[in-house]
């Protein structure tokens, strides 16, 4: 069907394309044209199959529009909206290509409806996010967008192996659809583990903290949006039911929630919470029934703006302030109120306060949770959002906004609002978070189920409401204890780090070694045939004789070079090794050159 062919994934790239042909005058109502043309063709979307490409044996689907892929793709291209809304004073035309070919490959991905198109924007997503880090243009940043950008191309590489084995055990069927996660294979394992990749699933989320605390004020807006989101959307696609998922989802809410308590740059913490978050949503996968999805979907939903609100608080504070760390602000209320504001309304969002988005999204998995007798699952869950208030809903706005004042001279008097388009951005994502906390219609008419849950019961409010009082409590009781601290607090990542280094150390210095082993062993070999000639013979050419024991004498010197190199490297080897050689030398030439008679 050819109405398929204005794909919204498209247009972004096509308008991100043609940017820098746009007149200045016209660049700020072009920045905002694209997106809204993007938003209103995805809302003019009708579900069915279109943009079906036959390429070699297989048919391309690149418009699979259903309930799941029509929920996904609002939020992100409303978020896409806003978040261009929030960038549009920067004049780097390249951030803005790199932010709108990643929303191009996130809709691209949730839209397809075979695994190799998913692959091709999958990839997308990786290729062009990794920009929106390395534009910050510190060293830091770079190594960090080296990092992410391995990261996931070890995710991509799993996923491509496991389409690959799956093609194969179905004869050429790519079709992206529900897996058999009661008796899965090698290939649907595979296929799990690029998608959890993405969902920066422990042990395999360092990446994320460490990317996204060193991305461009505006591009960490992005980045907090679609990579993690449309991971869940992939398993929600694929892996409903997978049980493995639970305990994984459970084990990422807490363990984001505790390296978001020790962190003490507030974006780090905002990254580290988002793998809290996610795991909500990882283990509403894995209950995998209509609730536990429909939970899963409208808590992306509504994660997807209240920590866009987040990071374009502490963004703003970045931008204004050029500093983002607890230790190096405090008291800024009387510069950023707006910005305080709205942050404020972001925490109370994340936390589940009552009347605010995340308390009608994120209860419906824990009551999953309740209703499937994972009892275990629902209480841990419930425990999660304790720290979510602890450092989210409190921590970030008072050491930020009321804390003590640890603002340099130069700081302080930098502060000040935002541009008014980041306000702008901050309003209409905080009214978003407002109204569907308020009127639950809103979201719960877009998810994939039909909805028969009510969050607003006089039970599930008082209690709500008695975990928040508790904890707030607990936190101005104990505030000179949570006092933020200029620590860097150890994660996965140390292992990335050692590992690379030691697999440089391994490749430079003993594979090296064996290599020139080898090759001296190699040289000396191709000496054989001639001694063991010479032999037959029954005489030696003087020529000869001094000919090997020259060749010998040089790769004795070369090895012994090597090692003398090895040794100024300050690595330790065996002296064995070199006399182990020389003497493998010696005897071949003292058993090949003696007389038989």
């Amino acid at each position: 069907m050819s109405d398929w062919w204005v794909h919204p994934a498209s247009i972004l790239i096509l308008g991100g394309l043609l940017l820098r042909w746009v007149p200045a005058r016209f660049k700020r109502a072009y920045l905002l044209l694209v997106p809204l043309l993007v938003f209103g063709r995805i809302l003019g979307l009708t579900h069915g199959t279109f943009g079906q490409v036959q390429f070699l044996e297989w048919t391309l689907v690149f418009g699979r529009v259903d309930a799941l892929s029509t929920v996904f793709g609002y939020i992100m291209s409303l978020m896409c909206l806003l978040g261009t809304l929030y960038g549009l004073h920067v004049r780097d035309d390249g951030q803005h290509l790199a932010a709108w070919t990643y929303v191009g490959g996130s809709l691209g991905a949730i839209y397809a409806g075979d695994l190799l198109t998913l692959f091709l924007f999958w990839e997308l997503m990786a290729l062009s996010s990794v920009f929106l880090i390395w534009c910050r243009r510190r060293p830091e940043s770079l190594g960090a967008g080296f990092r992410y950008l391995l990261v996931h191309t070890a995710g991509g590489v799993a996923l491509l192996a496991g389409i690959v084995l799956h093609g194969q055990a179905t004869g050429g069927d790519l079709t992206f659809g529900a897996f058999d996660v009661k008796a899965p294979t090698l290939a649907t394992y595979l296929i799990m583990t690029g998608f959890i990749l993405n969902a920066a699933v422990p042990p395999l989320h360092a990446w994320l903290p460490d990317a996204y605390g060193e991305a461009t004020f505006n591009g960490s807006v992005f980045l907090c949006a679609f990579t993690t989101k449309t991971a869940v959307y992939a398993l929600c696609r694929g892996f409903a039911g997978m049980e493995i998922l639970v305990p994984l989802g459970v084990i990422m809410a807490l363990y984001g929630v505790v390296y978001a308590v020790l962190e003490n740059d507030c974006r780090r913490l905002l990254a580290y919470h988002i793998i809290s978050q996610v795991g909500y949503m990882v283990a509403g996968v894995g209950l995998g029934t209509e609730l536990a999805i429909n939970g899963a979907c409208a808590h992306a939903f509504a994660h997807i703006l209240y920590k866009g609100l987040l990071f374009m608080g502490c963004g703003a504070v970045l931008h204004m302030t050029g500093q983002s760390k607890f230790t190096e602000l405090g008291g800024l209320y009387q510069k950023m109120p707006w910005t305080f504001l709205f942050t404020l309304l972001g925490g109370l969002s994340i936390s589940a306060f009552p009347l605010f988005s995340g308390f009608v999204s994120k209860s419906m998995i824990v009551a999953a949770g309740f209703e499937e007798h994972k009892l275990w699952a629902g209480f841990l869950l419930m425990l999660a959002s304790v720290g979510t208030f602890l450092h989210t809903g409190l921590k970030v706005p008072y050491f930020i906004w009321f804390g003590k004042n640890h603002c340099r001279p130069e700081t302080w008097a930098r502060a000040a609002e935002p541009p008014w388009n980041m306000n702008a951005a901050m309003a209409v994502a905080s009214i978003l978070c407002v109204f569907i906390g308020c009127y639950t219609p809103y979201l719960y008419q877009m998810l994939p189920y039909p909805v028969d849950y009510h969050p607003y019961t006089a039970y599930h409010v008082s209690e709500t409401l008695q975990v928040l009082l508790f904890t707030a409590v607990g936190f101005f009781l104990l505030i000179c204890k949570l006092e933020p601290e200029p620590t860097i607090s150890l994660d996965m990542d140390w292992f990335y780090r050692m590992g690379g280094r030691a697999f440089r150390w391994l490749a430079r210095q003993p594979v090296q070694l064996l290599d020139t082993c080898v090759g001296e062993l190699y040289r000396v070999a191709g000496m054989v045939p001639l001694m063991r000639s010479a032999r037959l013979a029954g005489r030696f050419d003087q020529s000869v004789i001094d000919g090997l024991v020259d060749g010998l004498a040089h790769s004795i010197r070369g090895l012994g070079q090597r090692l003398r190199a090895v040794q100024r490297g300050h690595v330790q080897q065996s002296l064995a090794v070199a006399l182990g050689v020389a003497a493998l030398f010696i005897l071949l030439f003292l058993l090949f050159s003696s007389d038989p008679r």
